[in-house]
């Protein structure tokens, strides 16, 4: 492509960067020395860069990706196990992993996770919470948790709700094994497997494609799915419906229909981007 991308803010652990003028903004997780564990310092750092996201309206999609060999091996273990006190935390207070994971799930850009090398437990939930997760095809994805002596906390609330087969879950769970990109991409679990070579490429074009979108479309999407996942389908089209009259306060979703229906003569072309697009 021939935007570069260019820094925001920097963090020791973490790198906030932009893709030119397109509209893209990029969380790159800077810890390759421990494999992009999800520190309390990273997480914090995270939270941090999507304030900053969420302020700028020119930004309209975010790349999650890790750098150096792995998106992320997951929860920092030795991080935890340093601020374990030997008594039950607050159980009405959740962990900065998950505010994380639920800011990320509810963000209202467009999240798009860049998986590459080993993403394992904490960072599948994190996966998980993006709206879109591009992996390679040789990526290694699973839940070693089972192993080491825990179920996987986050990552089984997020899987048991990302529309695989229990059956699949459970496989993935209990037996602790990693799964590759292309067989997670065949299960539901990522939206795509693409060759190691093609991952950026394709996952730049993609959120591009995206943040050209008019915003207001793009997060009234996002509404509509979170609203209308989990309820009956009366209840999901009747979702539709609301989202519909809430989205036509923000803009005329009809006001550029002879533009657009010229830019799609010959087959669709998703280059196409609306005037008010701002």
């Amino acid at each position: 492509m021939a935007d570069t991308w260019v820094s925001i803010r920097e963090w020791p652990v973490l790198s906030l960067q932009r893709l030119g003028d397109t509209g893209v903004a990029k969380v790159l997780l800077n810890r390759p020395q421990k494999r992009n564990a999800l520190s309390h310092e990273l997480i914090g750092a995270f939270l941090e860069a999507l304030d900053i996201i969420r302020g700028d309206d020119s930004l309209n999609a975010v790349i999650t990706e890790g750098a150096g060999k792995v998106f992320s091996a997951g929860l920092d273990l030795h991080d935890v196990a340093s601020r374990y006190t030997g008594r039950l935390d607050d159980w009405d207070r959740a962990t900065p992993s998950t505010n994380l994971y639920e800011t990320v799930r509810t963000f209202p850009k467009i999240m798009i996770a860049q998986v590459h090398g080993y993403c394992l437990g904490g960072a599948v939930a994190l996966m998980s919470a993006h709206d879109i997760a591009i992996a390679a095809s040789d990526a290694q994805i699973g839940m070693p948790e089972i192993i080491r002596g825990s179920f996987g906390q986050n990552v089984t609330a997020a899987l048991t709700h990302a529309g695989i087969s229990y059956k699949k879950f459970a496989l993935l769970q209990l037996s602790g094994r990693n799964w590759s990109g292309e067989e997670a991409d065949r299960i539901g679990l990522v939206s795509a497997a693409v060759a190691p070579g093609e991952l950026a490429s394709f996952t730049e074009t993609l959120a591009t494609e995206i943040a050209s979108r008019h915003p207001a479309v793009l997060a009234h999407a996002k509404i509509a799915v979170h609203l209308g996942r989990e309820v009956p389908l009366p209840q999901a089209i009747e979702v539709d419906r609301l989202v519909t009259y809430r989205l036509r306060t923000a803009m005329d979703p009809t006001s550029t229909v002879d533009s657009y229906l010229q830019s799609q003569k010959g087959g669709t072309n998703v280059g196409y981007t609306r005037p008010d697009g701002e």
